[in-house]
């Protein structure tokens, strides 16, 4: 139990990948220096995602389980490669590339990242007796 306890004191205590993004953005004032900031928080969601794909798709108790999530996270993936581009087509200028992408882009990817971690989670529950 104590152990359980420090790991949550641990995980409390570790910035996110947004937090850290934010921190970055308030610490620096060009464009230049905010798409640097914001490659960095989307490399981080990006490896965050793949390990919780790995996880959620290990926890399913069978392969046409798998196979339906591996089609979902296909689609997915396409809806994310063709999300925030508005942002990025210089419609609401530089900024708008580096700072309003970004934020959409990883919204975008932290609710995949928690609805993964959710079938994980629900998938434990279903295995205890």
């Amino acid at each position: 139990m104590l152990g359980l306890l420090a790991s949550a004191a641990m995980a409390a205590a570790t910035p996110t990948a947004a937090d850290t993004w934010q921190q970055c953005i308030s610490n620096t004032s060009t464009n230049a220096e905010w798409s640097g900031c914001g490659t960095t928080y989307l490399d981080r969601l990006d490896a965050d995602l793949n390990v919780v794909w790995k996880k959620a798709n290990a926890a399913l108790p069978d392969q046409p389980s798998r196979s339906q999530l591996l089609e979902e996270q296909r689609a997915w993936l396409r809806f994310r490669d063709a999300s925030c581009q508005v942002y990025a087509s210089g419609a609401f200028g530089r900024e708008g590339q580096v700072l309003h992408f970004v934020a959409c882009r990883g919204e975008i990817i932290e609710a995949r990242i928690a609805t993964l971690k959710g079938i994980t989670e629900l998938s434990h529950q279903d295995a205890t007796p």
